[in-house]
């Protein structure tokens, strides 16, 4: 195991009506004049953009609207962000809705008080001094990001978009201080995107999962644990939408997902993510999708440099028994598993299911190359990686 610090400092407010309490949340953490950022319309259509409202006013919290994030944030929208919250003096940032608006408010967060352009924090890995605090109310458990130290926004500036964290030093800072979680909201999701957000939460917990570090048995049960919990629950949301006690599962199984619990003591690899993220950054997939086509072609790839590890998540997570004569085939039946189980789920693990060929592979792999706990890759590796995923 190896040295580690953790600090998951967020505030889970979790169970049925708990956005009520927004307001008050808001107002601890010192909130006056709140920026409410979300999405589309579902929020209004479902009455929780009424009833965060109302929290809000019962605290006589000052309110300005900000909605229209949009799948895989855009760096543009998130400076428009910046520029309202200093033209209105908002002091908090409350994002409402799932890991796309939750991003973009710590985009904005952090870069209301700086003097520079916020992508600095990404090209020029300039550590940020401050950030207004934000506060979180989630209704699509996925991303994690309601309980992280992380954010991505994808820059279309260029030839080509591409997707990168927003900040990578002192990233600490954008961790939101409370994330209000009632899986009733969740109620209302459709089947593609509810799938899809199981994938990227099983994502998270494997990246956390593959790792060449020894000696971390009790990281390594709690990852198997949240995706067993998963793949249990998955099934159960998927023909029962209304479900309270499998929501609830999922809802939590994606924060502990996320908050770098899983990874302490370890190092992760993170291939997978980086790889999908230039999917979604140019084809504008969605994040899960894309996740459902790379992780089998990532595994595929790299599970010979661990076959031991590979064989183990094969046993412990999708029930394979163990070759001890044989243990590749063991690593290669729980990938097989894993492909199935996404198949299962409705979600594309081709490229070609979402009508994406290999023009792209190139410019792509150039953004992915020296990352990699089971193997560092380099762009060969990536465009192999994407080959395995064509067809």
């Amino acid at each position: 195991m190896e040295n580690f610090m953790w600090d998951g400092a967020s505030r889970v407010i979790f169970g049925r009506g708990v956005e009520n309490e927004t307001g008050k949340w808001v107002k601890f953490y010192g909130g006056k004049k709140v920026l409410f950022h979300y999405g589309g319309g579902s929020i209004k259509k479902s009455g929780l953009y009424d009833r965060v409202m109302k929290s809000l006013k019962n605290e006589n919290i000052e309110i300005v609207e900000m909605g229209g994030v949009v799948p895989n944030p855009k760096l543009n929208f998130i400076r428009e962000g910046i520029k309202l919250c200093r033209e209105k003096g908002v002091d908090f940032i409350l994002a409402v809705g799932g890991g796309s608006t939750i991003d973009s408010a710590k985009g904005i967060a952090v870069g209301v008080p700086y003097e520079g352009d916020v992508w600095d924090f990404s090209e020029k890995r300039i550590a940020p001094k401050k950030a207004l605090p934000i506060g979180v109310v989630l209704t699509i458990p996925a991303a994690g990001s309601e309980t992280s130290k992380y954010a991505v926004a994808t820059n279309e500036d260029g030839d080509y978009p591409y997707k990168r964290d927003i900040v990578y030093e002192n990233n600490e800072i954008i961790r939101p201080k409370f994330a209000i979680m009632n899986p009733e909201l969740t109620f209302t999701l459709p089947p593609y995107q509810t799938a899809a957000g199981i994938v990227d939460i099983m994502a998270h917990t494997m990246e956390r999962y593959f790792t060449s570090v020894k000696n971390v048995e009790l990281t390594d049960r709690l990852c198997e644990a949240v995706l067993k919990t998963v793949i249990n629950n998955a099934p159960i949301v998927m023909k029962e939408p209304n479900n309270y006690n499998a929501r609830a599962e999922i809802m939590w199984a994606g924060s502990i997902a996320h908050n770098d619990l899983l990874g302490t003591g370890r190092q992760g690899d993170f291939v997978s993510h980086m790889v999908e993220h230039e999917l979604s950054a140019i084809y504008d997939i969605a994040h899960g999708a894309g996740l459902a086509i790379i992780l089998p072609a990532w595994a595929k790839y790299v599970y010979k440099y661990n076959v031991p590890r590979f064989a183990r998540f094969a046993v412990e997570v999708f029930n394979v028994d163990m070759n001890y004569e044989d243990q590749e085939k063991t690593a290669l039946e729980g990938i097989a598993r894993m492909e199935k189980f996404f198949k299962e789920l409705g979600m594309p693990t081709r490229l070609k299911d979402v009508n994406i060929g290999p023009e792209k592979f190139e410019i792509m792999a150039e953004r992915c190359v020296k990352l990699g706990s089971i193997k560092k890759v380099t762009k060969e590796d990536v465009v192999n990686i994407y080959k395995l995923a064509l067809e």
